[in-house]
């Protein structure tokens, strides 16, 4: 006679999986009938080759709309449908560090596959709003700009806007190497195949991958296979949280993810509402954004998210979104990473919300300054261009102008060079004293 236990297992066991029929392919979505399944479900799909795994994405009458995680390629009308094999879930462990994988949490880097780990769901709750400690250690990033005008915390979500080729990949390159964070969390999401080995030995290299862990999907990959590998980064990112470590999760970019959903959306019906994207696009946004930050205990998610604003409109909806839900945002300049400034952050066009809390009272007044001298120097300069303005005529032009190179200088930095915060503050504080203070 079996054991109680056991009889119990084998009352719970999934001894009979229900079936169903491909019954049409409409775009990236299949159709099916005669299954029970619910949003979020994996299922298999018999065809030609190795089965094809899929996910319910909506219902259309009694049909199930399924989307692919792999190619189309080979399923037939009447292919076999199987249900029952839960929501998706990933193997997630410390072997994970220093390894390049795929948006299955499978290592794509040519190495020995790590040992078998603990399985965690993609799809997890935020950290309750009450539990949630306050924002009060500064991360340093060892980037001058970032750490004395931008500040960012532990446990803060930021935004990177940027155009194309402004050397956004350098900066979060840059950060993974120097910032002060116990793990990196990078997610190229709908990357080009090309640039992600780049990244990974040009501007992260060696050092910097030691203590991150890539997850990759590029722009070939199925839409459902883009949008989860920024869930995957995400609970890869929670793992780490989880264990007191403070992490920095880097996204590249959540416009590409946002893209992902859109394609997603519309192949199941929704209608496209703001500049084509459909409701579920800025549903999801929060889902996965809201994910990093603080917890009640040691660890914390410092989030940075790169948003590509096509045509270096800063007002898109999916830069609009990102800026509402986001603790600040960095614009990189165009004009600046033509000019060979690095970084090419715009300095007065980004926020840190966090700025108070995380400066000192006399760092904050010197960022106040030189944020002004900034603003002085963008009125006037066109009249000093031509030869119009006449030293004498304004003391606040003047004392624009007599910063300025000095200005420049501290705003620009090697892309290896790394400066220590205490060092950028001691700097900041010096440039904007008074003449006599310097003197």
């Amino acid at each position: 006679m079996l054991a109680p236990e056991r009889l119990e297992r084998l009352r719970r066991a999934d001894l009979a999986r229900p079936l169903g029929k491909v019954s049409q392919v409409l775009g990236l979505a299949l159709e099916v009938t005669g299954l029970v399944a619910s949003i979020g479900d994996r299922c298999e799909v018999e065809t030609e080759g190795a089965p094809l795994s899929a996910e319910v994405v909506g219902f259309r009458n009694d049909r199930l709309l399924l989307m692919p995680l792999g190619e189309l390629a080979g399923v037939r009308a009447g292919a076999t449908v199987r249900a029952g094999l839960g929501t998706l879930a990933v193997e997630v462990s410390d072997a994970l560090l220093g390894r390049v994988i795929d948006a299955f949490a499978r290592p794509i880097d040519g190495a020995a596959p790590p040992p078998p780990a603990p399985r965690r769901a993609l799809q997890r709750r935020p950290p309750s709003a009450l539990d949630r400690r306050r924002i009060v250690e500064p991360l340093e990033t060892g980037i001058r700009v970032l750490d004395t005008l931008l500040p960012l915390g532990r446990g803060q979500r930021v935004g990177i806007f940027a155009g194309s080729g402004v050397g956004k990949s350098i900066l979060l390159g840059s950060l993974a190497r120097h910032a002060s964070a116990d793990v990196n969390v990078i997610a190229l999401v709908g990357e080009r195949g090309r640039e992600v080995r780049e990244f990974v030995e040009r501007d992260l290299g060696p050092e910097g991958l030691a203590r991150s862990v890539v997850v990759v999907a590029t722009a070939d990959e199925p839409a459902l296979v883009r949008r989860q590998a920024a869930f995957v980064a995400t609970t890869v990112a929670e793992h780490f949280r989880d264990q007191g470590r403070a992490v920095l999760l880097m996204m590249d970019s959540v416009t590409r993810f946002a893209m992902a959903q859109r394609e997603i959306g519309l192949a199941v019906g929704e209608p496209p509402a703001t500049r084509g994207y459909p409701p579920s696009v800025f549903a999801l946004f929060p889902r996965l954004l809201e994910r990093a930050g603080t917890t009640a205990h040691g660890g914390s998610i410092t989030g940075l998210y790169t948003v590509l604003v096509e045509g270096d409109d800063m007002n898109d909806p999916v830069a609009d979104t990102a800026r509402a839900i986001l603790d600040g945002h960095v614009v990189l300049s165009r004009e600046l990473a033509s000019a060979g400034h690095y970084p090419a952050v715009e300095v007065l066009g980004s926020v840190s919300r966090l700025a108070g809390e995380l400066l000192s009272p006399a760092e904050m007044q010197a960022a106040t300054e030189l944020r002004g001298h900034l603003a002085t120097w963008r009125e006037a300069r066109d009249l000093v261009a031509i030869g119009a303005y006449v030293r004498g005529s304004d003391p606040t032009i003047d004392r624009a102008l007599e910063l300025l190179p000095g200005i420049t200088a501290f705003l620009r930095q090697g892309r290896d060079e790394s400066s220590a915060r205490a060092e950028s503050a001691r700097r900041l504080l010096e440039l904007v004293a008074p003449v006599e203070a310097r003197a």
